[in-house]
């Protein structure tokens, strides 16, 4: 698929959840949000018929987020039918990694190929106040599974403030050189006034190149992040929401001011 400003989109990032079981401090309000009626939320059925138009008409690449897709009941039954779409050479999940203890084998046997978890520093009371209430320990197992389970390769997120150098990001990308994981640095990002960077170690926040369009768990297509722009799915059908964000994905967005990271999947 070539979108309006002449590059390719390949990726689709599909956020099942606005819930979530942590409350990091630059993705959740203090008190949490107001939760979805579980009517407004995708169906299984929904989010794997739009996938297969969209892999038909070009999508590769897949990648389940949330809020966290691990509190979604059944999830793996949805990575299970996504990985049966043939078409898919890369799906993916990216999680805090709290719930991968559990999990982890179920995701690999169900056809997820590799995933990417959450970790903005390895000091356990940083970590705790960065969530407000995390337990390492709970992320630190679930890693290990993943590691165990074989899903590979098993990239770091690390949000930074402003460069990788900060104390935090140093500390990860310490453990992630012992545990020979991939760490990958994400400037942190302010939707509503626009400011983001280009991610350190990944292709995010390079415009120029986007390869993305995201839908939400109340069946929004966006096909940018830092843009108000997005199609209704069950009003338009897959197809056209499809070809309509083609034709208006901005060469660059400015701000966005009705979506969050949490309802969106950053």
């Amino acid at each position: 698929m070539i979108d309006c400003n002449g590059r390719t989109i390949n990726y689709l990032r599909i956020s099942v959840t606005d819930r979530c079981n942590l409350r990091c401090t630059y993705c959740m309000p203090k008190d949490g949000v107001k939760l979805l009626e579980h009517s407004q939320i995708l169906s299984f059925d929904e989010i794997v018929n739009f996938t297969k138009i969209a892999v038909a008409k070009g999508i590769d690449k897949v990648r389940v987020t949330g809020g966290e897709p691990l509190v979604r009941r059944g999830v793996t039954a949805l990575i299970s039918e996504l990985s049966a779409i043939d078409g898919i050479k890369d799906l993916s999940m990216t999680t805090n990694g709290t719930l991968l203890e559990e999990f982890a084998q179920e995701l690999k046997d169900a056809g997820l190929m590799r995933i990417n978890i959450s970790l903005d520093t390895t000091d356990p009371q940083r970590y705790r106040s960065i969530t407000r209430g995390g337990n390492i320990e709970d992320l630190f197992r679930g890693i290990k599974a993943a590691k165990e389970a074989g899903l590979s390769p098993l990239k770091i997120n690390c949000v930074i403030d402003s460069s990788s150098k900060e104390e935090d990001a140093l500390l990860v990308a310490e453990y992630a050189r012992r545990e020979g994981l991939i760490v990958r640095f994400i400037p942190k990002m302010d939707l509503e006034s626009g400011v983001f960077g280009v991610v350190e170690g990944g292709g995010g926040g390079d415009c120029a190149n986007c390869n993305r369009l995201r839908l939400t768990p109340t069946g929004k297509l966006r096909p940018c992040l830092f843009s108000d722009i997005e199609i209704d799915i069950r009003k338009e059908g897959a197809l056209a929401a499809i070809e309509k964000a083609l034709k208006i994905k901005p060469i660059k967005g400015l701000c966005n001011h009705n979506g969050d990271f949490y309802n969106i999947g950053g």
